[in-house]
């Protein structure tokens, strides 16, 4: 497929939150990001845009009975910049988690311009 996506990672948060998780569950992220990469209409269950944040997504990955989340936004169209990734204890994401994708964001595409 031509229009395959592009995942690449924005300094290192990702792999140090992936490298925290048990093989289980980097299989699972390893799915997810397949499906992500190849799929043209990536379902809601797996990509969701986070309200009120423009241009922020998250990853939305559920192993067992755990949920994590990775922020992302898209770059170019069907490249897809990875941030921050964290596991999800309770109905709400933590602000903290969603100030560090922004600021991250913004480094992202300030980092382009030079």
């Amino acid at each position: 497929m031509d229009n395959e996506r592009q995942i690449i990672f924005y300094k290192t948060y990702f792999q140090d939150f992936y490298l925290e998780q048990n093989e289980k569950v980097r299989e699972k992220i390893a799915y997810v990001f397949k499906v992500i990469i190849s799929v043209q209409n990536i379902p809601k269950k797996f990509l969701k845009h986070l309200e009120g944040n423009e241009g922020l997504f998250e990853i939305r990955i559920e192993f067992e009975s755990n949920i994590y989340r990775i922020f992302c936004c898209f770059d170019k169209g069907n490249l897809v910049i990875l941030f921050n990734g964290f596991q999800k204890k309770t109905q709400k994401t933590p602000k903290k988690e969603i100030e560090l994708a922004i600021k991250l964001k913004k480094e992202y595409f300030n980092s382009k311009k030079q």
